[in-house]
């Protein structure tokens, strides 16, 4: 109830903005091994690449960063063609501009970044960037340019999978987002207002900033947060740690804040990655919920405005279920408020979104509630998320 940050609070960062819509948005320890492999523990097949321990070799480890990885970072044109005639919505919604009325058919073109993760030409980039693109040009740079081929976009956590068929690809080796500490060096390198190679540092600020936190609650990250700058046009591009490994996506900075920019963890972006390149799509465990977090004064005004009374002061008060979902199906009934999932206690709403998010779609998910004053266990099947073009307060 506290919440003040709304998807309008936040800028998306590539001019390919237009496509989707919705929703704006330390140097490693010295004891870092010499030599560092991509992981491939996702399955995602990201090229092997030797990571030197940079500060021991020299005090602007930066510049070395820079000139490992800069190569293998890429600028994303990307174009659709729109038939409607509505007022041009980058202009106007994102930045304020004064809206103008556009033909009934146009192109729009919107500018990203990504970067190149293995010898066969797959790169990550954000799904907004390329989402409902009619053609996506990939310029590398030394220069080389390259039809891309959308492979899949994940909207829910913000990634896409882009490939390019060349020889002698540049590519990024991936770290560990699960190690990161607050303190530690962070990197950008992308094509911010078209300014190619624009490389930007800072710390990381924070990790595990939920979606809610960031303002984005439709999405299913807990984003790394960074003080280095990112602005329009670093969509899709790599945050990077001081030996010089991918460590997130840059995604989307707080309007009107300074130093307060978003990433999405590389080990989320890899386990998305591979779905879309094995399957082409993501499904992610839905119940059809909308909910809010209990705590003492949403219970006084619950127990001021309905005919029911809580007796909890912590959980999640379930607002709404949605007609034909699998918690309608399962009995869940608005007032409700869930207890635990699992056996585990259910403190607040991140904490249940993380559990949905950890089951299995077709599994069962035992939820356990508060009913009339009445304890329940209620079973539950997790259905897929329905895809939508649009973004959606459910969970």
């Amino acid at each position: 109830m506290k919440k003040t940050l709304t998807y309008l609070s936040l800028l998306l960062l590539g001019t390919g903005v237009t496509f989707s819509g919705g929703y704006l948005l330390a140097a490693r320890n010295s004891s870092l091994a010499a030599e560092s492999n991509s992981r491939t523990s996702s399955g995602v097949l990201a090229a092997t690449s030797t990571t030197k321990s940079l500060l021991n070799q020299d005090s602007n480890f930066i510049t070395n960063v820079v000139e490992q990885v800069g190569p293998a970072v890429v600028r994303i044109n990307a174009s659709r063609t729109v038939n409607s005639q509505f007022p041009d919505a980058f202009n106007d919604r994102f930045f304020g501009l004064p809206s103008r009325e556009q033909p009934a058919q146009r192109v729009e073109q919107g500018t990203g970044s990504g970067f190149i993760i293995n010898k066969e030409g797959q790169l990550l980039t954000n799904a907004h960037v390329v989402d409902g693109a009619d053609t996506v040009e990939v310029v590398l740079k030394d220069g080389r340019r390259f039809e891309g081929k959308v492979i899949g976009t994940d909207s829910l956590t913000d990634v896409a999978v882009v490939k390019i068929e060349g020889d002698n690809l540049p590519t990024v080796a991936l770290g560990d987002s699960e190690q990161l500490r607050s303190g530690e060096w962070a990197i950008t390198i992308g094509n911010p207002l078209g300014l190619d190679n624009t490389v930007t540092t800072g710390i990381i600020s924070g990790t595990g900033r939920s979606s809610s936190q960031v303002g984005v609650e439709d999405k299913r990250v807990e984003f790394i947060q960074t003080d280095a700058a990112i602005n329009p046009g670093n969509s899709g591009g790599p945050l990077l740690n001081a030996s010089g490994e991918v460590i997130g996506i840059n995604t989307a900075v707080i309007q009107g804040a300074q130093g307060i920019g978003f990433s999405i963890p590389i080990n989320t972006a890899q386990q998305i990655a591979q779905q879309l390149i094995t399957k082409g799509k993501v499904e992610h465990p839905y119940l059809g919920i909308q909910m809010m977090t209990l705590n003492p004064e949403l219970k006084e005004q619950l127990n001021r405005g309905t005919d029911f009374r809580i007796e909890d002061s912590e959980g999640v008060f379930i607002s709404r279920v949605v007609p034909n979902s699998p918690a309608a199906q399962a009995g869940l009934r608005g007032g409700d408020v869930i207890t635990k999932i699992e056996g585990k206690p259910i403190k607040n709403a991140d904490d249940l979104q993380k559990s949905v998010q950890n089951s299995q779609v077709g599994g069962n998910l035992q939820i356990e509630l508060r009913r009339d004053r009445q304890d329940l266990q209620i079973t539950v099947t997790p259905g897929a998320f329905p895809v939508r073009r649009h973004s959606s307060a459910n969970r």
